[in-house]
């Protein structure tokens, strides 16, 4: 770690600040050096021996939340060792550091908090947001996570409360692909809740009125989004957790002027494209051949099914043609031009004149997809007569149950292998453990989003992307798939082992700038060896001489 000589902190200033501090392990020399000297135990740690001594704690602990908030004090004192840890046992920790433990960790946020992290701007900034932006110590800043909190993960709106999520979605991105935690920046923008339960509450910590929408609403973001440009031009900035209507309405006004994209929209579409470009290998199939029909209708969906409709252009039919390929089943039945309905905009292209029809089995029937995709949060909703329905009207057929958490999924491995006599393909949103099916046994993976946002965001960081347009999502997805092993497909795995995260990322990362080299979105020479720089540039927790400079 360096730092300027002429400003060099000292003794506790150095324990005290989490990008310094590596506690017991500061050599003989450093402690002298440092003036450390009796204010840490004599005896020097290796950094493996504080991973053991950490992990040891936390697995002591039995509630997730107790687990997660003894993380996070590690991260607010001493993020090498943190980081550190994360990444020795990603697959562990994961879901301690986000889903599904964040949500509870954000539901509770006015209650446990410890620690001051990350940039908080409420509507009550109007016209001074810059100078809030000035008060952030990082120097330089490569990417933002922002979110208004008014559609945390499938809690709804915990206002100021949803601080929680752009933290951990950042600590994914550095411990999955290395992005420079210095250099990474948590922002909420505070604009009041319509949780009435955090209204009454004394120790709501956000502003203690409804939400501030339309116009006003819109001029904080743009305020926002001009200020951290001006301070960090080249910053890269991940909407994340915003209603549907903000979330899609957001990305049009900015995806074509800054470097920007909504993970909730653009990188979940990218996992579940891997999922089909996966499977539709699995069966020496032709991704254009495909006919899929969506349970749910909102930003996830139709974000999913543009980035379909592209993939399915790009292997050689027209993008209209691709629309009529694809369906939505909504609340009030099958999306139909015929419906009698006003449809929301994002429906309207997938809208063709089918029979209309409220049974998600019989639309099965009448369109016969090949694939059926839930993004419903509706538990249960794939029943076994939506999955014998798809088994009538194919051999193989492709069953997504992306809705998350396992009590929200639509089925759950066990029932759609068991079903369909272990004849489907299958992705889920939420973990599920391997299922025997006659003398064969099925290891699902989950398509998780940290498969690509954190390689998709380093790449972008790495050649400073003017925009991020979609094109770069069906690069993570292809190449994504194309990691996964023949073995992973003979167990009926979809994606790859998740604990191989950072060199999926990398490969990811790679891809990412090579496209932008191409297409010239890049800011920055391209390196003769890009793979090589690449990885050499991922920011990696390790022991380092305490140097300064």
């Amino acid at each position: 770690m360096t730092t300027n000589q002429g400003n060099q902190p000292r003794g506790v200033a150095v324990l005290r600040n989490p990008w310094l501090n590596r506690g017991s392990v500061f050599t003989e020399e450093e402690r002298d050096r440092l003036g450390l000297r009796g204010l840490l135990p004599p005896r020097v740690s290796t950094f493996a021996d504080q991973v053991s001594r950490l992990k040891e704690v936390i697995d002591s602990e039995a509630a997730p939340i107790n687990k997660y908030l003894t993380l996070e004090s590690v991260h607010a004192s001493d993020e090498a060792l943190y980081f550190q840890l994360v990444m020795e046992n990603v697959e562990e920790y994961m879901p301690l550091i986000y889903t599904p433990t964040v949500g509870e960790a954000c539901q509770k946020f006015s209650h446990i908090f410890r620690y001051a992290r990350g940039l908080y701007i409420s509507s009550e900034d109007r016209g001074r947001v810059r100078e809030l932006v000035a008060n952030v110590p990082n120097h330089d800043v490569d990417i933002i996570v922002v979110t208004d909190g008014q559609r945390i993960l499938g809690l709804g709106d915990l206002g100021v409360n949803g601080m929680g999520i752009p933290v951990g979605k950042l600590a994914l991105y550095t411990a999955c692909a290395g992005v420079n935690p210095q250099r990474a920046l948590p922002v909420t923008l505070d604009v009041g809740t319509n949780n009435e339960e955090f209204l009454k509450d004394p120790l709501y910590m956000g502003l203690r009125q409804h939400r501030v929408t339309g116009p006003e609403y819109m001029a904080l973001v743009e305020e926002f989004i001009t200020a951290v440009r001006e301070r960090w031009p080249n910053v890269l900035i991940q909407f994340e957790d915003f209603q549907n209507t903000n979330a899609f309405a957001l990305l049009d006004a900015w995806r074509d002027r800054v470097t920007c994209f909504n993970d909730d929209i653009q990188g979940t579409a990218a996992v579940v494209v891997t999922g089909l470009y996966t499977a539709v290998r699995a069966l020496k199939q032709k991704l254009s051949d495909q006919r899929i029909l969506f349970l749910g209708a909102g930003a996830a969906a139709t974000g999913i099914a543009h980035l379909i409709a592209d993939a399915m252009a790009e292997d050689g039919i027209d993008r209209n043609e691709a629309l009529k390929r694809i369906a939505l089943f909504d609340s009030k039945g099958l999306v139909s031009s015929t419906r009698g309905d006003k449809l929301a905009p994002n429906k309207v292209p997938f809208a063709q004149a089918y029979e209309n029809t409220t049974d998600f089995a019989q639309a099965i029937r009448q369109l016969k997809p090949t694939c059926i995709i839930g993004v419903s949060a509706q538990g249960g909703a794939f029943t076994e007569d939506v999955v014998k329905a798809m088994c009538e009207v194919n051999a193989r057929p492709m069953i997504f149950a992306l809705s998350n958490p396992t009590s929200k999924a639509e089925c759950t491995a066990k029932q759609a292998y068991t079903w369909s006599e272990g004849k489907c393909l299958f992705a889920c949103g939420s973990p599920f453990a391997p299922v025997a099916v006659g003398n064969k046994t099925f290891v699902p993976r989950q398509g998780n989003n940290s498969y690509v946002f954190p390689g998709i965001g380093f790449g972008c960081i790495f050649v400073r992307a003017k925009t991020i347009p979609n094109q770069i999502f069906l690069t993570a997805a292809k190449t994504l798939a194309n990691l996964v092993s023949e073995s992973d497909l003979a167990n009926g795995s979809l994606y790859p082992p998740l604990s191989q995260v950072r060199e999926l990322s990398a490969h990811i990362a790679v891809a990412v700038a090579d496209y932008c080299f191409k297409n010239g979105l890049a800011q920055v020479e391209r390196p003769a060896d890009l793979d090589k720089a690449v990885r050499e540039a991922m920011w990696q927790p390790t022991d380092p001489k305490f140097v300064f400079e």
